[in-house]
């Protein structure tokens, strides 16, 4: 990746609506060579995909909890994984260090809502010794912006 890719990065992530006038003044190329870039970065993965920023409380998602999950010691750990994908309220998934197997991330409308996806979607699954909810109460930042690596060339 080269500092014109790292640019148009930076730019798509600060507002993916640029349009690609934008973009190639960002980049310094014609509006063709930069949609030729994009495309290159799509086709690479670089860019995973397109999506909106939305306000989780203006969708009826204002909860934020952290469920930290305990999967029993040599358990098939596939179902588990197979159903956080799937669930529409887990934002994220991490296997994890430490005493516990993973650190689930979920957004839902409220105290009750987080309470029954605990124990029906999460307890539930096959292996799961124990759990802990940990409740967001405020957020200093919260971001899906990456720091782009410093440009290597290609």
């Amino acid at each position: 990746m080269d500092e014109i890719d790292r640019n148009i990065l930076v730019a798509l992530q600060e507002d993916g609506a640029s349009g690609l006038a934008e973009l190639a003044k960002v980049a310094g190329l014609s509006v063709s060579a930069t949609a030729e870039r994009v495309k290159r970065l799509e086709e690479r993965g670089t860019i995973r995909g397109w999506r909106a920023d939305l306000d989780p409380a203006a969708i009826g998602c204002a909860m934020l909890a952290f469920v930290f999950v305990e999967l029993r010691a040599g358990k098939d750990e596939t179902a588990f994984r197979t159903a956080m994908r799937a669930a529409e309220a887990v934002l994220e998934c991490h296997r994890v260090t430490g005493s516990w197997t993973y650190l689930v991330k979920l957004r839902l409308p409220d105290l009750a809502a987080v309470e029954r996806f605990v124990a029906e979607d999460i307890r539930a699954q096959p292996g799961v010794e124990r759990t802990e909810t940990v409740l967001a109460i405020g957020s200093a930042k919260e971001t899906s912006i990456l720091p782009v690596a410093e440009a290597t060339e290609e």
